[in-house]
């Protein structure tokens, strides 16, 4: 007899399906109390997402409705990580997998998760504590030497940054500072490789990364000890944990928050083309500012050597500053007159008011102090104001009209009314004049009279 036809042998498949039917004939309708984790929303539309207490957990899945959305089936509730929903739901079996998962029609909200609600406790402490302010955050440096990374060793975060910082700008170090980004040890390990940067030197910023991942996952990032270990950094921290929708703790902590690690790296590391660019921009910009100035310094120079040309300026000037010379010497004598004399009246006020008899050495030695003392000063203020006299009357001859005559010119006059001539129209033929030389003078008569438009020619 053989034993095996007396056995119900099923395949995996067929089990799988014996389970599903007893489950979903055993539990058409049940409402359920947990928190969203993991939750992922693919293109198909539908949203998938673990519901789980302190203790358990079970798959979930809310599908999409024959009109392409789920907000029907979640009456507009925006499913979010960490909320804690209740649930209307049959329980199946997933065949394939032979895993059972809850598929919901209904949910309504039961407040904010335990994650969630400590991730906002502390949030809010801190934040009023002062560790979110902008007015601490550190500004980057323009171009770091050496760049440290807080990160896993291991993954797609690291060579991302790598890939990043080596395109834009090869020369820069990279020191990475091996850590766990998940778990109950990641968060010890994440402060002290903040620390020992610190201790070490040498690194002139800082990058904590990580992939995304759920609440429970970031959960390293929303440690309290974590947020402090950035706030006491003294060099620049910037935070590039998760994706552009995921935020965390170390996110408003960090001197400045990158939506994804290859995004940090873009963000600290310049690219050395640009750099090349700027210094070329800059140079040529140096190079036309020098040729503006000295433009404008060859048109001051030339404008100087213009007036320089002018004899009756020089003249003029030499004349003004003689005459303001003149007045000083008179005003200061008439000053120092005055006061001589006050002090002199001063003087025989005193002597009045005092007994001459007692008083008479002392006043007569003084006295006579006094008059060697103006003697002196008008000694010493006369040959000054002789000195300066004598310096201008000199300037004064240098540019007078007979230091001109010396030069071969001469002063023409005319008979008998002595007129300068400075044109031929003055003059008539047979008319006499005066010549004055620098050294004598000759008298002439006019022979003839020759007139051009710009200059004039006699004949004498």
């Amino acid at each position: 007899m053989d034993r095996t036809n007396m056995r119900d042998i099923l395949t995996i498949s067929a089990l799988n399906q014996r389970i599903k039917t007893l489950l979903e004939e055993g539990f058409a309708i049940v409402w359920v109390e947990g928190e969203v984790s993991n939750l992922r929303r693919p293109a198909s539309g539908h949203i998938y997402f673990t519901l789980k207490d302190d203790k358990s957990q079970i798959r979930a899945v809310i599908f999409r409705s024959p009109f392409g959305e789920v907000r029907g089936r979640t009456g507009g509730l925006e499913i979010e990580e960490g909320m804690s929903l209740i649930c209307r739901a049959r329980l199946t079996v997933y065949p394939p997998r032979g895993e059972y998962q809850l598929i919901i029609d209904a949910v309504e909200p039961r407040g904010l998760g335990a994650l969630q609600k400590a991730f906002e406790q502390l949030k809010a402490r801190l934040d009023a504590e002062g560790l979110f302010d902008p007015a601490r955050k550190k500004p980057l440096p323009f171009l770091p030497a050496r760049i440290g990374v807080v990160t896993s060793p291991t993954g797609a975060v690291i060579r991302d940054i790598l890939t990043v910082t080596r395109r834009r700008f090869p020369s820069v170090d990279i020191v990475i500072s091996a850590v766990r980004v998940q778990g109950a040890e990641a968060p010890g390990e994440i402060i002290r490789a903040l620390d020992e940067m610190q201790a070490a030197g040498g690194v002139d910023v800082i990058i904590l990364a990580r992939g995304g991942g759920s609440l429970e996952d970031l959960a390293p990032f929303n440690d309290e000890g974590v947020a402090r270990a950035i706030a006491r950094s003294r060099i620049p921290v910037i935070s590039a944990v998760g994706h552009e929708t995921d935020f965390t703790i170390a996110d408003f902590t960090a001197d400045l928050r990158a939506a994804t690690p290859s995004a940090a790296a873009e963000l600290v590391v310049p690219l050395r083309r640009e750099l090349r660019d700027t210094v070329e921009t800059l140079r040529l910009r140096l190079v036309r500012n020098l040729e503006t100035s000295f433009t404008r310094l060859r048109e001051r120079v030339a404008g100087l050597q213009s007036r320089l040309r002018d004899p009756k300026r020089r003249l003029a000037d030499a004349r003004i500053a003689l005459d303001d010379n003149v007045e000083r010497m008179r005003l200061s004598v008439i000053r120092m007159q005055e006061g001589r004399r006050q002090a002199w009246i001063h003087l025989n006020l005193r002597l009045t008011h005092r007994d001459p008899r007692s008083r008479i050495g002392e006043e007569r030695v003084g006295l006579e102090g006094l008059r060697r003392s103006l003697r002196a000063s008008w000694v010493t203020q006369s040959g000054s104001n002789r000195t300066r006299l004598q310096t201008a009357a000199a300037l004064l001859s240098s540019l007078s009209p007979l230091a001109v005559l010396g030069r071969g010119y001469s002063i023409v006059r005319r008979r008998p009314d002595g007129l300068i001539l400075r044109r031929a129209g003055d003059v008539a033929a047979g008319q006499e004049i005066d010549v004055r030389l620098a050294a004598g003078s000759l008298r002439a008569r006019i022979m003839k009279i020759l007139e051009e438009p710009s200059h004039v020619q006699g004949e004498i």
